[in-house]
């Protein structure tokens, strides 16, 4: 196989695997109230590593993997992990890409931002849920081991598609007029 076909195979994998681990393990962890989201930090450390396409592909693959394991409302995580996924890519790909600090700052408005649109979507289904429990109760602890993972995930990901070419960088955009 190729460098190019092996890339999206490890990726794959390494989605994969973070869900199932997800699944059967992490959701099972309550440390103050919450549990840490390894699939979000796999896909985190994936779209920034390897842009919006990547990130936008292992997130409704994520998605449904999770929807279907879990035996919930499908297309639901597929849908916040897509979008989640696309835009920390085009973060990577525009300006945070080379920086230290941008896993952490992706993690933390991520986990926030996702937790708010599943509690939306929730709402909308005319699912019982609670604003109070889902943002006071369990965010606060999510956010926080979420960032405790952050750097071994992400050298774990980055160790795995290490490649000998870097990814595609966005050009720089200029204004007309």
């Amino acid at each position: 196989m190729t460098a190019t076909l092996l890339e999206p195979a490890k990726a794959a994998l390494l989605v994969f695997a973070a869900a199932i681990l997800q699944v059967t393990i992490f959701s099972e962890i309550d440390i103050i109230g919450g549990y840490p989201d390894v699939v979000l930090l796999t896909l985190v450390a994936i779209a920034l590593l390897r842009g919006s396409i990547y990130g936008a592909a292992c997130g409704f693959f994520a998605g449904l993997i999770l929807d279907t394991a879990t035996l919930s409302t499908l297309g639901l995580t597929s849908l916040l992990l897509t979008i989640a996924g696309y835009w920390i890519g085009r973060y990577g790909e525009t300006t945070g890409r080379d920086r230290l600090h941008a896993p952490f700052v992706s993690v933390a408005v991520a986990t926030v931002l996702v937790q708010i649109g599943a509690l939306i979507l929730h709402y909308m289904l005319g699912d019982d849920v609670s604003a109070r429990t889902a943002l006071l109760g369990a965010l606060p602890a999510k956010v926080g081991l979420n960032l405790l993972l952050t750097l071994p995930v992400y050298a774990l990901v980055r160790r795995v598609l290490a490649l000998a070419s870097p990814p595609e960088s966005a050009t720089e955009v200029r204004l007309l007029g």
